[in-house]
């Protein structure tokens, strides 16, 4: 039906007639000389009231004229003629005129009937951009960004390259990726997860379960903690279909280098960024090369020979200070990579024409950021050319680890010169000790553990290679 209008009547037009209507008479009605002019139809089929309506511009529309209970005069536009043929418009008049007669307003039930579409309307749309904007696709992206802001930023890459590489870029996954997060379902989180398991990647499997857990959770969360992100609420997130899929446990690395391998490993080692960091890595006890690596110039004490490195790993809001009182090989390897991070950030300042960093990356080269992964892919060359079974940075910090306790250094000062999980009542609220001293005697140690290693003497320099030049 078309839009109808309402009109409350003056006084009734004096010129009615009421002739009967046919196509000819309705489409030779004469128009008026202004404003318009209705006809109301005698055929006996018509119901009371229906007319038509011709104005001075020559348009013609039928029409409903009814009383309401109050006595209120109203004109109800049935729809526009010839859209609209004459046996249409009669019939659809006749429905109209019986409403009146059970004491409903026509206008008034069409008026709701037009509202009821435009909401119905509204609420599709909004379901639609409901289906646009807050997909499981665009939670990953939102999750990935809180990582960011929560000074994670190496969690937030990672849970990135596994959103991309295992959902959000794969093509059989993509009406998946597409569908609303809150309409997500258990076995959708498990296909998935299977589908990375069934390529032989069970670790790689563990872990993408692990960050749609925390990013549905995160969502879910969100309304009742003023910590999440607000962009998490709109998701709507009311369970997490993530958690009925069964954990995938973590195989536990075994492998640790023989003293002969860790020899060998360390004269391999020469003066380019990836090679640094991996000594300083060794040297300092087994740091993990992540944290290792985002230390910055002023991180580094050269008179208290420490290094202030920061610990993001686990569910902290903020990283917890680690600070490592390094031996004099480590803390030699340090204030080398200072001085050349300031020298190298100041001339390429120059190059750019703008003011240098003043707390630059202590691993700068030509002017960038050491990629994170370097230092990871320099130990599988090194594995190639040794020729020996494989291993990597984490099964490095493992044999430090393992030769520190055969040393005689405690489990509780590896820990915290290695920054494990620190928990419990007693280090989370008693226990205020900065382990400073027993952190430099297990350092010292070490070193000179590693000296005898290379050289076979007892000592405090290891004959690394000759730096480039």
């Amino acid at each position: 039906m078309a839009p109808t209008e309402v009109k409350s009547l003056g006084p009734v037009e004096a010129a009615r007639s009421r002739p009967r209507f046919t196509e000819t008479f309705i489409k030779t009605a004469p128009a008026p000389e202004k404003g318009r002019r209705i006809w109301y139809d005698s055929h006996p089929d018509s119901p009371k009231g229906f007319g038509l309506r011709v104005t001075a511009a020559g348009s013609r529309a039928f029409v409903l004229r009814y009383l309401l209970p109050d006595g209120g005069d109203r004109i109800m536009t049935i729809g526009t003629w010839p859209t609209w043929s004459l046996a249409a418009a009669r019939l659809q008049a006749q429905e109209e005129r019986r409403k009146v007669e059970q004491g409903i307003d026509p206008m008034e039930a069409d008026k709701a009937k037009r509202e009821a579409v435009a909401k119905a309307k509204a609420q599709a749309e909004e379901e639609q951009r409901q289906r646009e904007q807050f997909t499981l696709a665009k939670l990953c992206a939102a999750y990935v960004t809180h990582l960011e802001a929560t000074n994670k930023a190496r969690s937030g890459k990672a849970a990135a390259s596994a959103f991309k590489c295992h959902l959000t870029e794969v093509a059989e996954l993509a009406t998946l990726a597409a569908t609303p997060a809150r309409d997500i379902q258990p076995a959708d989180i498990g296909l998935i997860v299977r589908r990375v398991m069934e390529q032989g990647k069970e670790r790689t499997a563990g872990i993408l379960r692990s960050y749609l857990l925390a990013a549905f959770n995160a969502a879910k969360k969100a309304p009742f903690d003023a910590r999440l992100p607000s962009a998490l609420i709109p998701f709507a997130i009311v369970s997490n279909p993530a958690e009925p899929i069964a954990t995938i446990p973590v195989v536990r690395g075994e492998r640790t280098l023989t003293a002969d391998e860790l020899t060998a490993y360390l004269r391999m080692l020469g003066d380019d960024l990836p090679d640094l960091s991996l000594r300083l890595a060794l040297c300092a006890g087994g740091q993990r090369i992540a944290q290792l690596t985002r230390a910055r110039v002023r991180d580094w004490d050269p008179e208290a020979k420490t290094l202030l490195l920061y610990d993001g790993k686990g569910r902290r809001q903020q990283p917890r200070p680690h600070l490592l009182p390094l031996g004099d090989i480590a803390a030699g390897i340090v204030a080398v990579l200072a001085s050349r991070a300031i020298e190298r950030t100041t001339q390429a300042a120059k190059r750019a024409n703008r003011e240098p960093d003043q707390n630059p990356s202590l691993f700068v080269s030509r002017g960038r950021v050491m990629d994170l992964g370097a230092p990871g892919r320099r130990v599988a060359e090194i594995v190639t050319e040794l020729k020996c079974p494989p291993f990597d940075v984490a099964d490095l910090r493992r044999t430090a680890e393992t030769m520190l306790a055969g040393l005689g250094i405690s489990r509780d000062h590896r820990a915290v010169l290695l920054s494990h999980g620190l928990s419990g009542v007693q280090q989370a609220h008693y226990d205020r000790h900065d382990y400073l001293e027993e952190k430099r005697r297990a350092l010292v140690l070490w070193e000179d553990h590693l000296t005898r290693l290379v050289s076979g003497k007892p000592g405090n320099v290891i004959p690394f290679k000759r730096e480039a030049a």
